[in-house]
C-alpha cells in the first residue's frame, strides 16, 4: 500500500477540502489530487463526495479515515518513542491553548530544559483545539470542558469566574458586581459560536429566562478587546483572561454557573508518551496551585 497516498487520503478528509489539506503536506493541489485519485482507482473505490470545491468522505471514506487516524497516531508515537531513547534531543512538540498566556511559563520552560525539541503553538477555541487532537494535528492542549470524552485524558488546571468589562469611562465601570439582568439587554461583544466562554454564559443567561438583544461575534480575544475598548459593547471573559489594559475596567458577574475550569488534555491513547508526560509535569504547578486554591 502506498504511504503516501495514505497520507494524502488522511489530510484530505481531517480537512475538509484539497486545498487546506494541501497546505498542511506542503505540496501542489494537483499533486494531492492525483494521489487520491490513483489510491481511488487502485482498488476501484470512491472515498469522497465531490460537490465543487468541498469534499466530504463517502462511507467508506469514513471508516478509511479511522483507520488511518490510529495508522498515523502509531506513526507518531513511533518518533516520539525514537525521539525519548536520545534523551528528548531530537522531536516536535505541537501544543494547543485557548489563550497562550494558560501554557507560556510551560512552554519556555520546556524549550528551555529540551533545545533540542521543536516547539509549535496553535491558538484557536475549545472545539477547534479538541478537533485538532483528535486528528494528530497537537499532541497537547489547553481547553476548557473537555466533556468527559473517553477519547480524551485531561487534568485540570484551574477554575476561573467569569467578569464582564467595559470602558472606564462607561457608567458600569463603578459598578463592584453586575446581575445577568444588567446587561442582557444591552449590547454585548463576544467570541465566535464554539467558544466555551460564550456557551457557558449564553447557557446561564437562558437558564435565567432572559433574552440576548443584541451580540457582536468576534473570533479572538483580542478582537473582543478592541471593540470593547472602541465603545462597540460590553465584553465577557474569564478573570484570568482579562489581564491588565489600562482602558478597560473588569466587573463581576454574579452567578454560581458563571465560571469555567481550563483543562491539560491529550489524546488518551498518547497520554504516556514521553514528551507528552514531561509538558504535563511542567504544567503541574498550575495544577498544584488550583489544588491550593480550591481549598481556600
Amino acid at each position: 500500500m502506498n504511504h503516501a497516498q495514505l497520507r494524502a487520503f488522511h489530510a484530505v478528509a481531517s480537512e475538509g477540502g484539497f486545498t487546506r489539506a494541501a497546505q498542511q503536506l506542503h505540496v501542489t493541489q494537483p499533486t494531492l489530487s492525483g494521489q487520491v485519485k490513483a489510491l481511488e482507482a487502485r482498488y476501484g473505490v470512491r472515498l469522497f463526495d465531490r460537490r465543487g470545491r468541498r469534499v466530504a468522505p463517502t462511507e467508506l471514506g469514513r471508516e478509511l479515515l479511522d483507520l488511518t487516524r490510529r495508522l498515523f497516531s502509531l506513526e507518531a508515537e513511533a518518533e516520539h518513542l525514537l525521539s525519548a531513547a536520545k534523551g528528548l534531543t531530537r522531536g516536535s512538540l505541537r501544543v494547543g491553548a485557548d489563550a497562550p498566556y494558560h501554557v507560556t511559563a510551560a512552554l519556555a520552560a520546556f524549550t528551555g530544559r529540551y533545545p533540542g525539541i521543536r516547539v509549535s503553538l496553535t491558538v484557536g477555541n475549545s472545539v477547534e483545539l479538541a478537533h485538532a487532537l483528535l486528528d494528530h494535528h497537537l499532541d497537547v492542549a489547553v481547553l476548557a470542558d473537555p466533556a468527559g470524552d473517553p477519547r480524551y485524558f485531561a487534568r485540570p488546571l484551574r477554575r476561573d469566574r467569569m467578569v464582564a468589562f467595559v470602558p472606564k469611562t462607561h457608567p458600569l465601570a463603578r459598578r463592584r458586581r453586575l446581575d445577568l439582568a444588567d446587561i442582557a439587554g444591552l449590547r454585548l461583544v463576544l467570541r465566535e459560536q464554539g467558544s466555551t466562554t460564550r456557551r457557558i454564559f449564553e447557557t446561564a443567561v437562558a437558564r435565567r429566562g432572559l433574552a440576548l438583544a443584541e451580540v457582536l461575534d468576534m473570533n479572538s480575544r483580542e478582537a473582543v478587546r478592541e471593540a470593547v475598548a472602541a465603545g462597540l459593547g460590553i465584553g465577557v471573559v474569564s478573570e484570568s483572561e482579562f489581564g491588565s489594559d489600562p482602558r478597560l475596567a473588569a466587573v463581576e458577574l454574579m452567578g454560581e454557573d458563571l465560571a469555567m475550569t481550563e483543562y491539560a488534555v491529550c489524546l488518551a491513547e498518547r497520554k504516556d508518551l514521553r514528551l507528552v508526560k514531561t509538558f504535563f509535569d511542567l504544567l503541574e504547578p498550575q495544577i498544584g496551585n488550583r489544588t491550593q486554591r480550591s481549598k481556600r
